[in-house]
């Protein structure tokens, strides 16, 4: 099994910027200091999927501007920059695949599992998994790694995964003591 970690839209605009939550800073610490470094060690792929919007999407009609495209609201918060070997994708849509060349990547990297993890549980993490399921990649979601605008949307966007895409919800330790004992 071959792993990567998808970290979605991990960005100014969604943690403190135009339609951020406090919620999304609940994550950061377990991403930074736990999840990412893991990851990194035990030569896991880490790809960021970052929205970058331009003025004439259709989603900013229903959540208005945000992370629009070379702007700072775009820009990984600084506590999550990307490291030299981590791949970076724009999406303009809650799903990472949907016109990114991200399917063609992880299957040029030999990917058959994705790890999903960021913002937020019920929309974009669900989307790419929706594609992710389809495209026969495993997902697995580690629940402390992703999160939503209210305990609700993120309780039922993990039951979602769960029950539609087989998707196996875990926790980060769960996730790193399993790459500690396994060759990725």
């Amino acid at each position: 099994m071959t792993d990567a970690v998808i970290v979605l839209d991990m960005l100014n605009d969604f943690v403190t910027g135009e339609i951020g939550t406090d919620r999304a800073e609940r994550i950061i610490p377990t991403l930074r200091d736990e999840l990412l470094p893991s990851a990194h060690a035990h030569d896991v792929r880490v790809i960021y999927s970052n929205d970058a919007h331009r003025p004439e999407d259709f989603e900013l009609e229903v959540w208005g501007e945000h992370a629009m495209r070379g702007t700072e609201g775009a820009e990984v918060i600084p506590e999550l920059e990307p490291a030299e070997t981590d791949d970076v994708f724009e999406k303009r849509f809650y799903d990472a695949f949907h016109g990114t060349g991200l399917d063609e990547h992880l299957r040029s990297l030999g990917v058959d599992r994705l790890v999903l993890t960021g913002l937020h549980t019920n929309m974009c993490v669900r989307h790419t998994s929706a594609t992710a399921f389809f495209s026969g990649y495993d997902i697995v979601v580690p629940e402390d790694c992703v999160n939503a605008f209210s305990e609700e949307a993120h309780q039922q966007g993990l039951a979602y995964l769960e029950d539609v895409y087989h998707a196996e919800v875990t926790t980060s330790t769960d996730l790193v003591g399993e790459w500690g004992s396994t060759p990725n």
